[in-house]
């Protein structure tokens, strides 16, 4: 098959391109560039300039590449940046992924992966999320992940497209140095800033009711997130009219303060945390149930938090040589 990675030139999406032609699948590439990068993309990959929101384009694209299956990472997905502007987030998220689903369905493409979030669940008062958790985004940024999920299935209802939407909980790490995330809005690359600038990683609360006090999150790196696609690919291939809906996580929660205190024993700073007040909506615990990926995908995560600390800071000292210790 031939798969269009729509954002395929972002953090995320690079990975998942890796991981598709690393297993033999041809991948074509469709991005904006707004926030990827056009050296990410590997040689020998094609890479489409444009939005999801060109259909004209997308339709070319698909046509032109003879595309089979998409996997849909392209979306703006900063929470704050969503609530101060939801008009902007539900045009691109939504109304682009309106437009994608117009072209995929008028091409017959056969498969279609959605890249959607935990940030859908909002403040789950569960110990482990499952899938059947109920849905109750907290920002304009969750309500165009699940609003993009109830796109998708109603389009693979009415259509036969066979489809997948994939919960990715808290992503982290890097497969080399030139793939690593080039934002800071995630804890661990947060706290290496605050690191790098000589200063004290902050903690938004330490008295939740967890064991330390500090809330606790469920971290998954890139590497095994983006084989989750490719098992989820190829499930979608081998079942057509299949509605997929799955959680991408661990299924082990890592409090705050635990993770800081990982970052600075990888990164050499031994700086202790400052505790500020709680953020608004910061739920406790957000922890994945991994099982219903296990069962039928049989995938499996297999990186583990020093891992993801070690070589997310591989990338940070690539891009910022000055903050390697001697």
């Amino acid at each position: 098959m031939t798969w269009l990675i729509t954002g395929g030139a972002g953090y995320i999406g690079a990975h998942v391109v890796r991981a598709m032609t690393e297993a033999g699948e041809r991948a074509v590439v469709y991005d904006d560039l707004s926030a990827g990068l056009a050296e990410r993309v590997p040689d020998g990959v094609p890479l489409v300039v444009g939005s999801t929101l060109d259909g004209e384009r997308v339709a070319r694209a698909l046509a032109e590449h003879e595309v089979t299956g998409v996997v849909h990472l392209a979306a703006l997905k900063q929470v704050g940046e969503s609530v101060d502007r939801p008009l902007l987030y539900y045009r691109q998220n939504v109304e682009g992924l309106r437009v994608l689903l117009e072209a995929v369905t008028a091409a017959e493409v056969a498969s279609f992966v959605f890249s959607s979030s935990a940030a859908v669940y909002g403040l789950p008062d569960v110990d482990l999320v499952t899938e059947e958790t109920p849905c109750a985004p907290m920002s304009p940024y969750g309500e165009t992940k699940l609003a993009g999920e109830w796109l998708v299935r109603a389009t693979g209802r009415a259509t036969g497209l066979s489809t997948a939407s994939l919960r990715y909980f808290n992503v982290a790490g890097a497969a080399a140095p030139e793939l690593a995330d080039t934002g800071v809005s995630n804890l661990i690359p947060l706290v290496f800033e605050k690191l790098t600038e000589n200063a004290p990683p902050r903690i938004f609360g330490d008295d939740y009711p967890t064991p330390d006090g500090t809330c606790v999150r469920d971290y998954i790196h890139v590497v095994d997130l983006a084989e989750a696609h490719v098992a989820t690919a190829r499930a979608l291939q081998a079942s057509p009219g299949s509605a997929l809906t799955l959680n991408i996580g661990r299924g082990e929660g890592v409090s705050v303060r635990e993770m800081i205190d990982r970052i600075n024993a990888v990164t050499g700073y031994h700086r202790p945390p400052t505790v500020t007040r709680r953020r608004p909506g910061d739920p406790a615990r957000v922890v994945a149930s991994a099982t219903r990926i296990a069962t039928e995908l049989g995938w499996h995560a297999k990186h583990d938090i020093e891992d993801m600390i070690t070589s997310a800071w591989e990338g940070w000292v690539h891009l910022r040589p000055e903050a390697a210790r001697s």
